[in-house]
């Protein structure tokens, strides 16, 4: 296997202060995040080539969890082992899951402010966010019509008997579908460019799926110990990208009736406007929920699952990218990931902000903002906010 990887070492110390930085500037979402690690990485401080770069990003993309903060957490690896890959994951998480918290507190504190005309603004907003990621990631993940049809029929079926049993048993579906179909792209496989060793990657695989059972056990809602497992069992089971959490976690804390779907929906409005990792609204839930505690345990499980897949994922990336089989079943489950966000974006999100034509009104316009005139959507939110004021 080529080593393109420098093997120059940093300290955590440095990797935190870099990945800090980004943490602190990173606006934008996954695919504008990649865009600053490339450019800080590659092209400013050249510790990866643009191949073994591309490698990562592959990687991070198969696995479930947050992709750009597994990138980041990756690059920290590399550069420092497992202290340069803490350092990464603080520095880029630590930011906006600070304010997320403080954001909760906030309306725990001030709960008559969770009713208020700038929380219906947030709603709209995160109506014209999923129904954009839904349509980036449908054109992306859904190039022919066989995956468009996956994708339509999981979004029917979650709409009609929406849990989160039934969501696994689609994206399974989904991916024995795209085996069916013979889904992959059947391009030429490269060799592997990146020279990543993580001793006993079995051992993290294991943890990884122990953790994912112990987190479907019956737990007292609103303790720490529910708290973290519904957390852990959201970042275990997300593949796409940081919306597609939304799902699982209105699943978790609305459908059981712990948080209400305006709360929920204006975490989620918040979490476009600060930089950094979307899968921080988990600070904001696990505050509402349980105060400090609980936002600190909910960001570590969120991202925990994520991190050991990235420890324990080299072996399974090799092993996907020599066979067509598991390349067409991962296509099918992307197709199935679509359909996931359409149904969340009917349900909770459109049914809850989308009222009346004034709101759809608001709703269009917002969505011309981001997706036609490209807008930033950290500049958009407190926007949504204001003209929540002013209308309602």
């Amino acid at each position: 296997m080529a080593e393109t990887v420098s093997s120059d070492s940093a300290s955590g110390w440095q990797i935190f202060r870099i990945f800090l930085r980004l943490g602190l500037t990173s606006f934008g979402g996954p695919a504008a995040h990649l865009g600053f690690f490339h450019d800080e990485f590659v092209t400013r401080r050249k510790w990866l080539s643009a191949e073994a770069f591309g490698e990562v990003v592959a990687l991070c993309q198969l696995l479930p969890g947050p992709a750009s903060s597994q990138v980041g957490l990756t690059i920290g690896l590399l550069r420092g082992r497992y202290q340069g890959a803490l350092a990464a994951w603080l520095g880029f998480t630590l930011p906006s899951a600070l304010l997320m918290t403080l954001f909760a507190f906030g309306l725990t504190f001030w709960p008559e402010a969770g009713s208020g005309g700038w929380v219906h603004g947030l709603k709209l907003f995160v109506v014209a966010v999923v129904a954009q990621a839904v349509w980036q990631m449908g054109r992306a993940l859904c190039p022919d019509q066989p995956r468009r049809v996956i994708a339509l029929l999981v979004a029917s079926a979650l709409l009609w008997i929406g849990t989160a049993w039934v969501q696994l048993l689609l994206l399974a579906l989904a991916g024995l579908a795209g085996v069916s179909l013979s889904l992959s792209s059947g391009k030429a496989v490269e060799p592997m460019t990146v020279g990543l060793q993580v001793r006993k990657p079995w051992l993290f695989a294991a943890l990884f799926a122990c953790l994912l059972v112990l987190s479907f056990l019956p737990l007292a809602p609103g303790s720490l110990a529910w708290v973290g497992a519904e957390l852990y069992k959201a970042g275990a089971l997300v593949f796409g990208g940081g919306h597609v959490v939304l799902p699982w976690l209105q699943e978790g804390f609305v459908e059981t009736g712990q948080m209400t779907a305006d709360t929920f929906l204006a975490g989620y409005g918040a979490a476009q406007a600060v930089p950094g990792p979307l899968f921080t609204f988990s600070a904001f839930l696990g505050g509402v929920e349980a105060g400090m505690p609980g936002a600190v345990i909910a960001v570590v499980a969120v991202f925990l699952p994520g991190t050991l897949l990235v420890f324990a994922g080299l072996p399974l990336w090799r092993w996907v990218r020599e066979h067509p089989k598991a390349r067409a079943a991962l296509s099918g489950v992307n197709a199935g990931v679509v359909g996931l966000l359409l149904a969340a974006l009917y349900d909770p999100v459109w049914t809850s902000a989308v009222q009346g034509s004034m709101d759809l009104a608001i709703a269009l316009l917002l969505w011309l903002a981001l997706a036609i005139l490209r807008w930033p959507v950290w500049g958009l939110a407190p926007v949504s906010a204001i003209l929540g004021v002013v209308f309602f």
